[in-house]
C-alpha cells in the first residue's frame, strides 16, 4: 500500500515532452513513456493515497485507473479554440458520492513538468449547490462552522482559500461581517503548490496526505453542509 516511492523519472519525461510536442505523431512514438510516466505513475500514488485519505474521510472514493480518478490525458476539443489533442499535467482525483463526478467535495492534485497543485474542496458549484453554499453560510450555526474551518486551514500553513468570483454578493443573501465575504466565492477551495521536482522525492506521498490533511477541514464542512 505505502510502496510508492516518488514518481518516476518517465513522469518529468512525458509531462515535459507533451508540453513541447503536443501531437499525435510525437505520443505515438512516445506512447511506452506515456504509459510509463502517467498511467502506470499514477495508479501507483491513487493505489497508495486512497487507503490513507479513508483515514480522514471513510467514504472517499478512488479508483486506480483511466477515467476513474486518473484522468483521461486526451482533451475534449469539439468547442475549445485549442486545438491541441493532449493535456499537459497529470490529473488525480479522490470524490465522495455514489459515482464518480464533480459535484461533490474532494481531494484534487495536479502534476505538470513545472509544478504540483493539491488541496480539497469542491472548484465550482452548480446552481442548485450554490444555493445550498449560500444558506450555509447565511445560518448562524453551518456559517460559524465555515469560518471556524477557514481558521483551521490558515492555521496549518499558507493555504490558499480559493474560488472567490464575485465583487458583490447575490441579492437576498446577507449575514454578520466574519463570513460575508464567503457570499463572494461561487466554489470553495483549500490548496497550496510545490516544486515539480518534490514529486519525485521518496517522501513525497507523507508530503502530500500531510497537506490534504491540513486542508481537510474545508473538504469535510463541505461534506457535512451541503453534500
Amino acid at each position: 500500500m505505502d510502496d510508492f516511492v516518488g514518481f518516476p523519472k518517465e513522469t518529468a519525461q512525458f509531462l515535459a515532452g507533451v508540453a513541447a510536442n503536443n501531437d499525435k505523431a510525437w505520443f505515438e512514438s512516445n506512447r511506452q513513456l506515456y504509459e510509463a510516466g502517467y498511467v502506470e505513475a499514477g495508479r501507483a500514488f491513487v493505489t497508495a493515497m486512497g487507503p490513507r485519505l479513508r483515514t480522514l474521510s471513510p467514504t472517499v472514493q478512488f479508483e486506480p485507473k483511466i477515467n476513474g480518478s486518473i484522468s483521461r490525458i486526451n482533451r475534449d476539443i469539439r468547442f475549445s479554440k485549442d486545438k491541441r489533442p493532449y493535456k499537459d499535467h497529470l490529473d488525480l482525483w479522490f470524490w465522495h458520492g455514489e459515482r464518480r463526478g464533480w459535484d461533490c467535495p474532494g481531494f484534487w492534485f495536479r502534476l505538470t513538468a513545472e509544478k504540483v497543485y493539491l488541496g480539497t474542496g469542491m472548484h465550482g458549484f452548480q446552481k442548485e449547490r450554490l444555493d445550498s453554499f449560500r444558506h450555509a453560510v447565511v445560518l448562524p450555526r453551518s456559517g460559524k462552522a465555515l469560518v471556524g474551518a477557514v481558521e483551521q486551514v490558515k492555521a496549518a500553513g499558507p493555504y490558499e482559500i480559493g474560488e472567490k468570483t464575485r465583487k458583490s454578493a447575490p441579492r437576498g443573501f446577507e449575514t454578520d461581517a466574519d463570513r460575508a465575504e464567503f457570499l463572494l466565492y461561487e466554489g470553495l477551495t483549500a490548496g497550496t503548490e510545490l516544486p515539480a521536482a518534490a514529486a519525485r522525492e521518496a517522501g513525497f506521498l507523507d508530503a502530500c496526505f500531510k497537506h490534504f490533511s491540513a486542508t481537510w477541514p474545508i473538504g469535510k464542512w463541505l461534506l457535512d453542509e451541503i453534500a
